[in-house]
């Protein structure tokens, strides 16, 4: 009920629903295909490089998303980049660039001290969001969406089966690049929310729930998003009542779920496992 009479009361308790939910369910959408990709430490990557250009865009004084959105395809090209360019496998790419972007950040946020705060960088405060940050989320969501159903049957070729979606004369390295800007867009979008060092999360835990739980792509990326929005709902709950960090709490509520389907997936769950081996 207290909650409900705030959400009635005040319009930054709107925002901050709004601006989760929103982020919730895109992150699901992206995140089903970086789960199918095995791409999840790409997320961490562009999660942490988009740090430099934060602080830099509150140092001149401009709105974070610019900042974040170029050092986050600057971090994607550059590990693509070191990948192609060298005998260096793709995991050792990402640690080293993302560690030298989240490096940089560091000390660029030293200098940045009096005009922002590393914790709410790092973590979100989605309870301060404002009305330009909350549309500018909503537009990326519609963008990102709307853009994976036009390109749905590309991605799902090439997120299963690269070489016969070359056979087919799609451009696998195009739609990989392609996929790593969206992903960036969401990234950025989301650091308001949770923050740089959580956002990996609901990008991964919602999907890796869904995951759990359907083998077919369309029903997983609606299963995600659903999952994100819940994680989302929730866990603001729980910030707003009992003064919680809201990054962290939507995070712990995505993995009580994701461990609920671990234990009671009706195919993949654990418990329903184990005694389909013991009827065996």
């Amino acid at each position: 009920m207290l909650f409900l009479e705030g959400l009635m009361q005040y319009s930054f308790l709107q925002k901050a629903l709004i601006t989760s939910v929103t982020v919730g369910i895109v992150s699901g959408v992206i995140g089903s295909f970086i789960i199918l990709r095995g791409m999840s430490l790409m997320g961490d990557a562009i999660s942490h490089a988009v740090l430099p250009g934060v602080a830099i865009s509150y140092m001149m004084g401009m709105n974070f998303f610019i900042g974040a959105a170029t050092f986050g395809i600057a971090a994607a090209l550059g590990i693509g980049f070191v990948n192609q360019k060298s005998r260096i496998k793709n995991d050792t790419a990402i640690g080293i660039v993302f560690s030298a972007f989240f490096a940089l950040g560091i000390i660029l946020i030293s200098f940045a001290k009096s005009s922002t705060d590393l914790y709410h960088i790092l973590f979100g405060n989605v309870l301060a969001v404002r009305s330009s940050d909350m549309w500018m989320t909503i537009i990326i969501a519609i963008l990102v969406i709307s853009l994976v159903a036009l390109f749905y049957k590309e991605f799902l070729v090439s997120s299963f089966d690269p070489v016969m979606a070359e056979a087919y004369g799609l451009n696998v390295k195009f739609l990989h690049y392609f996929l790593m800007l969206l992903l960036t867009l969401v990234t950025v979008s989301a650091l308001q929310t949770v923050g740089i060092i959580l956002v990996v999360a609901m990008l991964i835990t919602p999907a890796a729930t869904a995951y759990l739980l359907t083998n077919k792509l369309s029903k997983m990326i609606v299963l995600a998003s659903t999952f994100g929005a819940i994680s989302a709902i929730v866990g603001l709950y729980f910030s707003y009542i009992f003064n919680l960090a809201s990054g962290a709490a939507m995070v712990l509520v995505a993995t009580v779920i994701f461990f609920i389907a671990f234990l009671f997936a009706p195919k993949q769950g654990l418990i329903f496992s184990e005694k389909k081996e013991v009827v065996e």
